[in-house]
């Protein structure tokens, strides 16, 4: 079975992903890793926002280091800004599309796969068994990745996270290449009032519709 899990920033998609997999023992990829990875490889060689190649960008995803997708560099918010940028760039999206449908169709366990992203649902993986679409209002989404990035040491300030998300989810969402919005077929879950082991039982119960033999 592959299961495609899309959605904005902080809305908990990454954390659903995750227990689905466990759940059911499947492969997990976070697809917004790969973006951060080609993010952090091109901050490493002295790129940002301001003076951005598009050759070296694509560059970078054509020869990308894995391990980097592994490091905690990734995980702070010029990364995430960066990364947000070069998802916008359509040759760098079509290098990894082939790695991203290569895992789903053949995951390492030979089982199945779930993948979330941006555009999962409705560009990597059109034909996934079931889709869902992650959102939350956007005060409550800052307060997660503020408390998030705060709890890894980070200094960030409320205000400055809630703008940078209101910016990225600016460009994610009216992007021209695979902007980020739901399929058509996606089942769409807003926790903004729900916590991770209700949204978990949620997906469960509707994967359960579609096989009922996981």
């Amino acid at each position: 079975m592959i299961i495609a899990i899309d959605g904005s920033a902080a809305s908990g998609k990454g954390t659903l992903a995750k227990r689905v997999a466990a759940e059911f023992g499947y492969d997990y990829l976070d697809t917004g890793a790969l973006y951060r990875a080609v993010a952090l490889s091109l901050l490493k060689a002295g790129v940002n926002s301001n003076n951005i190649d598009e050759k070296q960008a694509v560059n970078s995803a054509s020869k990308l280091n894995l391990s980097l997708t592994q490091t905690a560099e990734i995980r702070t918010d010029n990364v995430a800004a960066l990364a947000s940028i070069v998802a916008a760039i359509s040759p760098v999206r079509a290098e990894l599309l082939a790695l991203q449908r290569s895992f789903a169709t053949a995951p390492p366990s030979g089982k199945g796969a779930v993948l979330d992203g941006r555009d999962i649902g409705t560009i990597v993986l059109p034909d996934a068994d079931i889709k869902f679409f992650i959102d939350a209002d956007l005060d409550i989404r800052a307060e997660r990745r503020t408390k998030e990035l705060l709890q890894a040491g980070q200094s960030v300030m409320f205000r400055d996270v809630l703008a940078d998300m209101k910016a990225r989810d600016d460009r994610d969402r009216t992007r021209s290449v695979a902007p980020l919005k739901a399929a058509d077929d996606a089942i769409t879950i807003d926790t903004s009032k729900t916590d991770a082991a209700a949204v978990l039982a949620l997906a469960l119960s509707h994967i359960d519709r579609v096989d009922p033999s996981e």
